[in-house]
């Protein structure tokens, strides 16, 4: 059910505002595109800045504007494990499809820890949970033994979004891991090999502007053609890369921006981009023919 090309959507804002006209349009071509799934509240939706309310009302609002059409897998994690179980308590009720629930940032649990957060969330709601492994951001790693733990102990942790940049951790997942545990890209840069060791799909940044050529690849993939997926990695990997010129997602909620699909307005911490990073971004946009 989670498979595909899933986009992480940015979250417009209007002044302090979630401008919520701006995201049901972004809602409404992520579907026309073919994308597979939408992740509100991510790290790409900018959650940390998001107050409890918006929150909740961000993830309410996707849940009904997609209306049944694809999957919607919210973003519930937290540092905060009551608040964890709380938002995903609260992602089940307002109907979404599956939470997003990132390891615990900054305060660096153990292995018990970690465990036991997800074991407190995964026990709170009947709904599907997929965990989110990227220790750039949280300085902590979910390790395949302890992930193939959490996944025989707990029937509804049924896949990881996976940002822990190491194919051999990931085949560890696959080896591990039980048969339908979905291993799900969290690098774009890496969507075609991770397909290539069992991986499902990939919940992407570069879909918030590109969404039909994720969508492509995979579809390459899937149907045989490994040569036409290669020319669309080739072809995505200049343009992904100017994506993480800056800590993401300041560069693709500019180039939303420049492509006039939404306001670029960022929430401090994060702000404008340097303009030397800009002129790099506006270049791949250029090149890839997003805009004139």
């Amino acid at each position: 059910m989670f498979k595909g090309s899933m986009v992480a959507l940015v979250t417009p804002f209007d002044g302090e505002r979630v401008d919520e006209g701006a995201y049901k349009k972004l809602i409404d071509w992520q579907i026309k595109e073919g994308t597979n799934g939408i992740v509100p509240c991510g790290t790409t939706g900018e959650t940390p800045t998001l107050s409890e309310k918006e929150h909740e009302e961000t993830i309410k609002l996707c849940v009904q504007v997609v209306a049944k059409r694809i999957p919607v897998i919210a973003g519930t994690g937290s540092n905060s494990t009551s608040e964890a179980v709380h938002m995903t308590q609260y992602a089940a009720k307002a109907g979404a499809d599956a939470a997003l629930v990132v390891t615990p940032y900054y305060n660096k649990p153990t292995n018990k820890g970690i465990y036991l957060h997800y074991k407190a969330v995964s026990e709170s709601a009947d709904i599907p949970i997929i965990l989110y492994n990227i220790i750039g951001r949280t300085g902590r790693n979910i390790e395949p033994d302890l992930m193939a733990k959490l996944a025989s102990d707990f029937k509804n942790i049924v896949g990881v979004k996976e940002s822990s940049g190491s194919l051999e951790q990931m085949l560890r997942i696959k080896e591990l891991c039980p048969k339908g545990f979905s291993l799900i890209s969290g690098d774009d840069s890496l969507t075609l090999p991770i397909l290539a060791i069992g991986g499902v799909g990939v919940i992407s940044v570069a879909a918030n502007i590109v969404p039909h050529d994720v969508v492509a690849l995979i579809n390459a993939f899937n149907q045989g053609n490994l040569k036409k997926a290669q020319e669309i990695n080739l072809k995505l990997l200049p343009l992904v890369r100017s994506l993480f010129v800056e800590t993401n997602p300041i560069p693709v909620k500019k180039a939303c921006e420049l492509m006039g699909l939404c306001n670029g307005a960022l929430r401090l911490p994060m702000c404008d981009m340097e303009e030397a990073n800009l002129a790099k971004l506006k270049q791949a946009l250029k090149v890839y023919g997003l805009i004139k």
